[in-house]
């Protein structure tokens, strides 16, 4: 061997060992999203009543079931495939694949825009209908959208409509605004829980767990470190530190984030609220997903911040202007705090040590490509949702009838609860 071809050969290897991390470092982050149903689970169950333990179990584990078998069909098709028209639409065969490790990672993000919608309609919903809906989001309503931008579509053109391209690095608005939006659609249409409204006004259901809420949002803490650190798509190099970056401000969001969400609560009530805290820390969380690889530390800090103060406020328009029952305050959470999210990389994001926002000297030009990406996708997810809500309201129901309600998901649609020696307690 030539002492020539010693630089060559080393660079190779260097790719090729690169490449193999970027692989593992993928699958690891794909891991850790997977374990987030856990925590969406504990948030869920943890929040509403222990009569639909079950059911919320029941339907998470349907997302990852069901919506793996779904993206894996056709889900990863409609969102990578060959452009079919304008970057509006994909398609690269069914059973399509760019690898296993891209595949897996792209299957636990489309479970969580399905899981979602899981909450925010809990405690009334049918499960045969909400299975036919995990499905239908998984499938096509998610990867038609996350084409857009993922593969480049109509939103990174900016021979077209886009002043800018359009910067979503983790899913702000591909995964949490639109699964937030599906909740919006599909809770109004199911209806409130009975109990919810006395004379119009809301009246506070209490979950039945705080301690299974709180452990499930250090579930989804821990996960979105995958969540978002894996959207870097690879390892080495420049990619190791830009994939630090992300994870470190993801951290510094939800942080602030929790203490908005914490300290407004404490002004306004007098005590700190835990279920605030715990949803500041979400939408804190949620705030930075779009620009996690374009943010700063305090440009973090802030959005998160912001986030966390924005999702009181939301949930609370949510539940007394639009009298709409959002038994987990999905809706707030993943949906305008998503927007949120999004808009803000228009306001401080930076590439580099470039500011591409307006605070940053950037222009309007990125807001406005923000702005549009906003709209398309809320139009897109309430559009196609009550599409195919009111098709499956007028086939077979959305709700449950008052009885099942009442006696509970957990023995209505499973036939069996999940607290055994508690309802014993109580019928004795």
């Amino acid at each position: 061997m030539s002492i020539l071809n010693t630089p060559l050969i080393l660079l190779q290897d260097t790719a090729a060992i690169e490449g193999d991390m970027g692989m593992l470092w993928m699958l690891i982050s794909g891991i850790l999203v997977f374990f987030m149903q856990a925590g969406f689970f504990l948030v869920e169950s943890g929040m509403t009543d222990s009569k639909n333990a079950v059911n919320i179990a029941m339907k998470n584990f349907l997302d990852v079931a069901v919506g793996s078998l779904a993206f894996w069909f056709v889900g990863y098709s409609l969102m990578y495939g060959a452009d079919m028209g304008g970057g509006f639409f994909h398609w690269g065969g069914f059973i399509f694949s760019q690898g296993a490790a891209d595949l897996f990672f792209q299957t636990v993000f489309a479970a969580t825009a399905a899981t979602i919608v899981s909450g925010a309609i809990a405690g009334r919903t049918k499960y045969t209908t909400y299975a036919i809906f995990s499905i239908i989001m998984t499938a096509l309503i998610y990867p038609i959208a996350g084409g857009w931008e993922w593969n480049g579509g109509w939103l990174n053109n900016t021979d077209g409509i886009m002043p800018a391209e359009f910067i979503d690095f983790a899913g702000s608005s591909i995964v949490h605004s639109v699964g937030g939006w599906a909740a919006l659609v599909a809770a109004w249409m199911v209806g409130p829980r009975i109990g919810k409204y006395l004379n119009g006004k809301p009246i506070e259901m209490h979950g039945h767990n705080q301690m299974y809420a709180t452990l499930g949002v250090f579930i989804l803490w821990l996960g979105w470190f995958g969540f978002n650190g894996g959207s870097q798509l690879a390892w080495g190099g420049d990619d190791a530190i830009a994939a630090s970056q992300v994870v470190l401000v993801t951290n510094l969001a939800a942080a602030a984030g929790a203490c908005g969400a914490l300290l407004l609560t404490w002004v306004k009530n007098g005590k700190p609220n835990l279920g605030m805290t715990l949803n500041g820390a979400l939408a804190g969380l949620v705030s930075i997903t779009a620009g996690c690889g374009n943010m700063s530390e305090g440009g973090a800090v802030l959005a998160g911040l912001i986030g966390g103060i924005l999702v009181v406020y939301a949930i609370g328009f949510v539940e007394k202007t639009l009298k709409i029952d959002d038994a987990v305050g999905a809706i707030s959470v993943h949906g305008i705090a998503g927007a949120w999210g999004t808009l803000v990389i228009g306001l401080w994001g930076i590439d580099g040590d470039t500011g591409i926002g307006i605070f940053n000297g950037g222009g309007a030009a990125q807001l406005g490509a923000q702005a549009i990406g906003v709209l398309a996708y809320a139009a897109w997810a309430i559009g196609t949702s009550f599409i195919f809500l009111f098709i499956l309201k007028k086939i077979c129901g959305l709700r449950v009838t008052e009885a099942e309600e009442i006696a509970g998901l957990d023995i209505s649609e499973h036939g069996t609860i999940a607290y055994p020696g508690k309802r014993q307690r109580e019928m004795e």
